[in-house]
């Protein structure tokens, strides 16, 4: 089934139209994800928390602008997005594939039935399990509300991860919430800021105690909000255990000046980040991937590539490997990725808590 890219899709699905990736401007922006099918949603039966809540234990823990492992150690993501909710049956061939280039994480797509087949409990443990196997850090999104303003969309992923909540307590070491995949379309701090402050107390409230990634708003590509609200989400936080993710392609990461700038708006506020998404180039313009891997190596800032394979709707230049198994890489982004000077193979550290 032809797959079209995520971010659009699911803004898209809703309508049932066919998009074309438009440039993005100064006041808005669409992100670059990989590639999405058109399948129609599959409400699967909710999954049964266990009687008993597993244990928490201690975790990654954000210090100013770096992130530390659960033994203490500094962790900077070398990592590859996976499309897990449209390749299920290629989790293990991807995932092992992933592992092989050095990548010590994995950012892993899912769906709460919003759009597309709701992951179970099981599924989302089983993941866990292969990523544990595999020695790297398990980073888990769900992709039902990109791109959209709605509070209720937003919502409906917090009370998701309240329900698929013993998937999270008790791996606080090696799996970390990303929530919501480029929630917000617009370039709207405020409302941003809305949304993330009122859903990290209640998942708090709830146990749930691994470390939150927050997308930027505008398809993950205006960090401004960041920089106009970015402490004030921290904040919202009981643990103070929060970061944030700047998605990048044309309109965040065309040039060096926007990727350090993009990249400022958190640390100058004694905030971690890391690139969540980014690409070599897309729709709405070049990107400058060899400056954000330099720039990121150079200041320990965490980076994943868009994506591992299955793109496309016309952005399948976005895969990173040609084939599932990793055996042939795009010649133009994946090889620069993995094997680039400040690729993943050259700037990966397994997290500790697998030595």
């Amino acid at each position: 089934m032809k797959h079209l890219k995520y971010s659009v899709l699911s803004l898209l699905a809703a309508a049932a139209m066919m998009f074309s990736f438009a440039s993005c401007g100064e006041s808005s922006s669409s992100s670059s994800q990989a590639a999405q099918p058109t399948s129609s949603v599959t409400e699967s039966a909710p999954a049964q928390s266990s009687t008993e809540t597993p244990e928490s234990k201690a975790g990654f823990q954000v210090n100013g602008t770096k992130l530390l492992d659960a033994n203490g150690n500094e962790f900077v993501f070398r990592g590859i997005n996976h499309a897990h909710t449209w390749f299920k049956d290629m989790d293990d061939i991807a995932l092992e594939a992933i592992a092989a280039t050095g990548a010590n994480s994995v950012r892993l797509v899912l769906a709460n039935g919003g759009q597309w087949e709701k992951d179970s409990l099981e599924n989302i443990q089983k993941l866990i399990e292969k990523c544990k196997e595999l020695k790297m850090v398990a980073i888990l999104e769900v992709h039902d509300a990109t791109g959209m303003d709605d509070l209720d969309s937003f919502n409906a992923i917090v009370d998701y991860w309240l329900e698929m909540k013993d998937a999270l307590i008790g791996n606080e070491d090696c799996v970390i919430l990303n929530i919501a995949n480029e929630w917000i379309g617009s370039w709207k701090s405020g409302t941003w800021a809305k949304g993330y402050t009122a859903a990290i107390p209640k998942l708090r409230e709830a146990g749930i105690k691994n470390l939150i990634m927050v997308d930027s708003a505008g398809w993950g590509q205006y960090p401004k909000c960041i920089k106009d609200k970015g402490m004030e989400v921290f904040n919202s936080d009981p643990l103070k255990n929060t970061m944030f993710s700047v998605h990048m392609y044309g309109s965040a990461g065309g040039s060096a000046k926007q990727i350090e700038q993009n990249l400022t708006y958190a640390t100058s506020q004694n905030l971690c980040v890391c690139v969540g998404e980014f690409g070599y180039n897309h729709s709405d313009g070049d990107v400058d991937e060899a400056f954000i891997m330099k720039y990121c190596t150079e200041n320990n800032i965490g980076y994943l590539g868009w994506s591992w394979k299955g793109n496309s709707g016309g952005v399948e230049y976005l895969d990173i490997a040609k084939e599932w198994d990793g055996s042939v890489l795009s010649s133009d982004w994946g090889e620069n990725l993995i094997n680039g000077e400040n690729g993943i193979k050259a700037t990966s550290k397994i997290c500790s808590i697998f030595e």
